[in-house]
């Protein structure tokens, strides 16, 4: 079955859609995540190339894509470096996290629905990308939110496989 025109994403507390929603100017997809550059290898130096990120993506009432806010909290080296407190690598993406959600007006979490959208920031893609299994031929029949790696697919009822 073809990747819809917008996808359902289901709002999950405790779970890795536990930050969407709606605000005063649209709709919202928050999370803190870590990533890879493009064509990384990995390798000895697999930390120090991880990165973690604050990102919120802002989406109209129609779910298209408007603008990114995306933040590099720094590396798993550092992480590992400094695992706890405040000025950890992941208490600080969670800060960035919610200071950026704050200033969405009216904000609500649930469910989203969303057109695919791609873009590229530190060498990473972000985005909901429509890609095809190996085996399946002809139309894109699932969407890959990057680089949160949560795969959107039939019967497209807003629930991810990882």
């Amino acid at each position: 079955m073809a990747v819809p025109e917008t996808v359902l994403i289901a709002h999950e507390p405790d779970c890795r859609t536990e930050t969407i929603g709606r605000y005063a100017g649209g709709q919202f997809l928050a999370s803190v995540t870590y990533a890879f550059p493009q064509g990384f290898r990995l390798g000895d130096e697999g930390e120090h190339h991880k990165r973690l990120y604050a990102v919120l993506h802002r989406f109209d009432s129609q779910g298209r894509h408007l603008h990114s806010d995306i933040w590099c909290a720094g590396t798993w080296a550092e992480q590992q470096r400094r695992p706890h407190g405040n000025d950890s690598v992941r208490a600080r993406a969670r800060t960035r996290l919610a200071q950026l959600l704050d200033r969405l007006p009216r904000l609500t979490y649930g469910d989203i629905a969303i057109r695919p959208f791609q873009l590229t920031m530190d060498g990473v893609i972000f985005g909901l990308i429509p890609e095809r299994h190996a085996e399946s031929e002809g139309e894109d029949d699932w969407a890959e939110l990057y680089p949160d790696r949560l795969g959107f697919s039939a019967p497209w009822d807003g629930h991810y496989d990882t």
